[in-house]
């Protein structure tokens, strides 16, 4: 375990990440300065500028802390026997369904912010992670309605995230609705090769 000193910073730094996000998200990452991160973190610019250098800099940090858990699922995803059953590709969503609980906050930001984010290469680097988890849910010789079937599962989840949000119902039951029908997009996929 750290030291207090190590602790806090951590702490500052993950403070930064969730203040810069909830603002990019709620003014736009262009529309966002630094000096309004800091101010309304109360702290001054060159605290900020301690942890980080950039807008471009804190977007990153937060991408790496919340993608790394999809990284480690396509390496999951690679290492299972191939072909790829069914099972694992079932397993790959609900995981993945799992990982964008935690996520949400970024997902946001990347929706209100697609122009910026087109221009930035933490969106680049994004999909070529969902280009990776296409690639294990698809199988490789899979017609185009099929690949165009497990593109959409992925699609799926990320647009079900926003749209159902302001639907009334517990949010977990809306998860697992979600997650039922991007399994069944990709059993309907798989089931065609």
């Amino acid at each position: 375990m750290g030291t207090g000193k190590q602790q806090r910073r951590g702490d500052t730094r993950q403070r930064i990440q969730e203040v810069a996000l909830a603002l990019f998200a709620e003014q736009g990452y262009e529309k966002t300065s630094l000096r309004e991160i800091s101010e309304k973190l109360e702290v001054t610019k060159a605290a900020l500028y301690y942890h980080f250098k950039t807008k471009e800099d804190i977007l990153t940090s937060i991408f790496d802390d919340l993608t790394g858990p999809i990284d480690e699922l396509i390496e999951w995803g690679h290492e299972q026997p191939q072909p790829v059953t069914l099972e694992t590709k079932k397993e790959v969503l609900t995981r993945y369904s799992d990982i964008l609980v935690d996520a949400a906050p970024l997902f946001r930001f990347m929706q209100e912010n697609q122009a910026a984010m087109r221009d930035l290469k933490s969106g680049e680097s994004f999909k070529d992670r969902m280009l990776g988890l296409h690639e294990i849910l698809k199988d490789p010789d899979a017609p185009m309605a099929d690949q165009v079937r497990c593109f959409s599962a992925l699609f799926t989840m990320h647009a079900g995230m926003f749209v159902l949000k302001a639907a009334e119902g517990d949010p977990e039951e809306k998860r697992k609705a979600i997650l039922e029908v991007a399994i069944e997009l990709v059993t309907r996929a798989h089931a065609g090769s």
